[in-house]
C-alpha cells in the first residue's frame, strides 16, 4: 500500500507516454513515404544535452507524423486528442499516446495497471497502423504486419509538490517499483531493488529509472532520453522478430539438408533451389540486423551513450544480438554445406553421363552397320 507521504504527494506537471511498436514490412522508403503522406510530419532528431557532431544522430532520420484523434479513457485519465506515429526505414512503426498525469501520485498505479495490454489502445493503434500502411502503399518493401506488438510506458514528472530534487524520489521506491511492475500487491525488498536498479542522472535536477515494462523520468527537458528509450523499444521488437525469422530459416535449412538421396532422389537443381531460398533469408536477415543496429549513433554524447547501454542491459539487447549473430553464422554454415552437396551431386551426375556415353559408344561399336556386298 502507498505510504502516507505518497498519498499526499501530487504531480503538478507530468505526462505519461504509451508506446506501441509494430513491424509493417521489410523496409520503408522514407523519402517516398514523405511524399505520399499529407498529414503534419517532420523528420525526427535527437536533442543532445551536450554538444555533439551532427552526424551522430539517426541514420536515416525517422519520419514523425502527427494525427488528431479522439481521446481514450484510461482509468481516471485520458489520452490527449492527438497521437504521434514514427516511421523507421527498417520497417518499424511506433504509435505514441500522450496522457496528462497531473494529480495524486498514488493514482499512477491504477494508470499503470490500465496501460498493461490495454485493449482500447491496441485496437486504436492497430487501426492507425492499417490506415498508414494503406496510405504508404509501394513505399513499404514486402508489406506484412507482424502479429507481435511491443508496448512500453514512460512516466515523465516535471514538477510535483515534493521538493524539486529528483533524488528525493528514492523515498518512494516501493511505490515507484509497484508502478514500474504494474503490481498492486506489496513487493519484496529484492523486487524493489531490482526494479529501481537501472537509474541514471545527468545533473542533480533529473533522474531516469528504467525497467522492463515502464520507465520513470524526473526533471525537465527529457525529450532526448525519451527518444532513446523509444528507439530501444523498437529495437527490441525487431530483434524478437528477427530471431523468430532466423528460427524459421534454420528449420527449413535443417529440413533441406537432412533429406536423404533416396527419399525423393533430389537433383542438383532442387538443391540449388533450396540453397538459394536459404541464402535469400540469410541476406534479408543480415540486412535487417545491420539497419536496426546502425540507425542510432550516440558516441558523441556520453550521457545518452551510457543511457542506451543501460537500457540495452535491461532489455537484454546484447543477448538478442549474440543469439542472432550465432544463428546467422549457423545459417551460413548450413548454406555452405548445401552448396557443397549441390556441387558434388552435379559432379556425380556428370560422371554418370560420361559412363553412360562410354557404354553407348562401346555398344554401338559391336552393332553391325550394314551387310557386306
Amino acid at each position: 500500500m502507498p505510504t502516507d507521504d505518497a498519498q499526499r504527494l501530487t504531480i503538478e506537471k507530468g505526462t505519461c507516454f504509451a508506446l506501441l511498436a509494430y513491424d509493417i514490412g521489410a523496409a520503408i522508403n522514407l523519402d517516398l513515404a514523405d511524399r505520399r503522406i499529407t498529414a503534419l510530419k517532420e523528420r525526427a532528431q535527437i536533442r543532445y544535452k551536450l554538444r555533439a557532431p551532427p552526424h551522430l544522430e539517426y541514420r536515416p532520420a525517422p519520419l514523425r507524423i502527427l494525427q488528431e484523434t479522439a481521446p481514450i479513457k484510461l482509468w481516471h485519465y485520458a489520452t490527449s486528442p492527438s497521437i504521434e506515429l514514427m516511421l523507421y526505414d527498417f520497417g518499424a512503426l511506433t504509435v505514441t499516446y500522450k496522457i496528462p498525469i497531473e494529480g495524486p501520485f498514488a493514482g499512477l498505479l491504477g494508470l499503470s495497471e490500465a496501460l498493461y495490454d490495454n485493449p482500447s489502445l491496441l485496437t486504436d493503434s492497430r487501426r492507425w497502423v492499417d490506415q498508414l500502411a494503406e496510405a504508404l502503399g509501394e513505399a513499404i518493401e514486402k508489406p506484412a504486419l507482424a502479429g507481435e506488438v511491443e508496448d512500453y510506458a514512460i512516466f515523465h514528472i516535471e514538477a510535483s509538490s515534493a521538493p524539486n530534487r529528483p533524488f528525493l524520489w528514492t523515498a518512494f521506491e516501493h511505490e515507484l517499483a509497484q508502478i514500474l511492475r504494474c503490481e498492486r500487491a506489496p513487493l519484496s525488498e529484492q523486487e524493489i531493488r531490482d526494479a529501481m536498479s537501472y537509474r541514471l542522472s545527468f545533473s542533480p535536477e533529473d533522474l531516469a529509472v528504467i525497467d522492463w515494462n515502464a520507465a520513470f523520468l524526473f526533471g525537465s527537458d527529457m525529450e532526448d532520453v525519451r527518444a532513446v528509450i523509444e528507439f530501444a523499444n523498437v529495437e527490441l521488437l525487431e530483434m524478437r522478430l528477427l530471431d523468430r525469422q532466423l528460427d524459421l530459416a534454420l528449420d527449413q535449412a535443417y529440413e533441406a539438408l537432412a533429406r536423404t538421396p533416396w527419399s525423393r532422389l533430389p537433383l542438383p537443381r532442387s538443391l540449388e533451389t533450396s540453397s538459394t531460398r536459404i541464402a535469400e533469408m540469410q541476406v534479408d536477415s543480415a540486412i535487417l540486423f545491420e539497419r536496426v543496429t546502425n540507425t542510432l549513433k550516440l558516441l558523441g554524447d556520453q550521457y545518452l551513450a551510457r543511457l542506451y547501454r543501460m537500457i540495452s542491459q535491461r532489455f537484454h539487447l546484447e543477448d538478442w544480438d549474440a543469439s542472432i549473430i550465432r544463428k546467422l553464422q549457423t545459417l551460413d554454415s548450413i548454406y555452405g554445406k548445401m552448396t557443397d552437396r549441390a556441387a558434388n551431386r552435379r559432379m556425380e551426375l556428370l560422371e554418370w553421363i560420361i559412363v553412360v556415353l562410354i557404354a553407348i559408344s562401346i555398344v554401338i561399336s559391336f552393332i553391325p552397320m550394314g551387310s557386306s556386298q
